[in-house]
């Protein structure tokens, strides 16, 4: 194994079922009773394409030495001792309680780097325990579901930022055969086309295809290299809509497709080009969206179509049209049966996949900051006036940007949904999902007495 990381945190927030998702099995015992989890346990897990050592402990509880809890604090220490990094759990339902703060601090001091990670986030009862979470001093809350599998990837990329050097490591030991290859999901509705797609792309007949809808279940990767750039291709089941769901292998491969799509780094949306853009297609949109992935639409079965002048300026305003929380997304008309306008799509998902990992310094993003404010100041909230005081990217995969302001919570949506849009243009970000986030600036007076005269 490449690298090891310590599951840490009070009792009962989560640790083990975390463990089990990770090495895939159930191998820790899992209880709503606090303190099941005594000795630490190893255990080889696996995250995206990264394999490593996972470290899964005990409760931490504020003990003497000599006790029971005392002695399963001495092994969570050990473990933070021998790990890289270190996955802090807390409970979102629970919020912040005295033990995580103090344990918060004993993993700071350990220098060790460390991903804080909000489990129990299904729904929205954690929302506030997520946003209680910033004040443990750990970075980004990760919001996390161990138990409903929801929020991996976004584990998955703060272990990258938590580890670059050993995680490029790890990738490239595990890709013996070349660079890492660009992840890509193919998702559409069924009898799209997707397999036929991914067959004429690596030459063969790879994946079994039918005019029946309905033929792939599992998701299926297949490795490509194209014009020395290298992809790793996921045939995934069609996404019908979930009423017309109901057979339960149907169900498993919708779980199959939505965790290909929560792992890639580009998705190609396929429709049928006398279909497209119907309702389910704007839901499959929506989906990958929220996961933050890049996105390329291709339209399918182009070679079926009577074409005139024009069809692809069309098409391109009904994306803008239908898809309007994926302003100018790359769109490419192809034909998987006769392999035209393959070419183009490939380039589209190179590019895609571009946008999505670019980073802005953050001198250039002020400057367009301060144009941006100054053509449309943010307008007065009860007669107060909103200060936005400066901007800068905290991550890429998707571009991801804070702006430091007062008052976060009085900005409107529809300002920052005009900053976007404005970033999106002056830097040239075409379909990407951008995260924007608000973050008022700390008061250096707050919590100190006034100076009497």
């Amino acid at each position: 194994m490449s690298f090891t990381v310590a599951i840490v945190g009070r009792p009962n927030v989560g640790k083990s079922t975390l463990f089990n998702r990770l090495v895939g099995r159930r191998v820790a015992l899992v209880d709503d009773q606090p303190g099941v989890t005594r000795d630490r346990r190893e255990g080889e897990a696996r995250l995206g394409d990264l394999d490593f050592t996972v470290i899964d402990t005990a409760g931490f509880e504020q003990a003497g030495a000599e006790t029971l809890p005392g002695r399963m604090r001495a092994q969570t220490e050990t473990a933070i001792e021998q790990a890289d990094a270190v996955f802090f759990v807390m409970d979102a339902r629970a919020g912040v309680l005295p033990d995580d703060r103090a344990f918060a601090s004993l993993v700071r001091k350990s220098g060790k780097p460390a991903v804080l990670v909000v489990n129990k986030m299904e729904g929205r009862a954690g929302e506030s325990g997520r946003l209680e979470a910033y004040s443990l001093g750990l970075g980004e809350p990760i919001p996390l579901s161990a138990e409903h599998n929801e929020g991996l990837p976004d584990l998955y990329d703060a272990l990258r930022e938590a580890l670059p050097e050993k995680t490029a490591e790890a990738i490239e030991r595990a890709d013996d055969d070349g660079p890492h290859p660009i992840r890509v999901a193919i998702v559409g509705r069924p009898n799209a086309g997707k397999s036929t797609l991914i067959n004429r792309l690596i030459g063969e007949e790879r994946l079994l295809t039918s005019p029946e809808a309905g033929t792939t279940r599992d998701s299926i990767a297949v490795d490509l290299e194209w014009h020395g750039h290298h992809f790793r291709l996921h045939d995934t089941a069609g996404l019908r809509r979930r009423s017309r769901i109901d057979e339960k292998i149907e169900k498993l491969s919708v779980g199959e497709t939505l965790n290909a799509v929560r792992f890639a780094e580009v998705v190609v949306v396929l429709l049928d080009v006398d279909n497209a853009f119907e309702e389910q297609d704007q839901k499959i949109a929506d989906l990958i969206e929220s996961e933050g992935r890049a996105v390329v639409i291709g339209i399918n079965k182009w070679d079926l179509k009577d074409r005139n002048p024009g069809d692809i300026s069309k098409l391109r305003e009904k994306a803008r049209e239908k898809l309007m929380q994926l302003p100018d997304v790359p769109l490419v008309a192809v034909s998987a049966l006769t392999g035209e306008g393959l070419d183009r799509l490939m380039q589209a998902i190179i590019d895609a996949y571009e946008v999505w990992n670019r980073r802005i310094s953050t001198s250039a993003l002020n400057r367009w900051f301060e144009d941006a404010t100054s053509a449309h100041p943010p307008p007065a909230v009860s007669g107060r006036r909103l200060r936005l005081n400066y901007i800068t990217q905290v991550t890429s995969r998707p571009p991801t940007f804070v702006v430091f302001c007062t008052r976060a919570d009085a900005v409107p949506d529809a300002y920052k949904r005009y900053l976007v849009n404005s970033l999106r243009e002056a830097f040239e970000l075409p379909g990407t999902p951008i995260r924007l986030m608000l973050r008022e600036k700390a008061n250096p007076y707050e919590g100190k007495a006034r100076r009497k005269h």
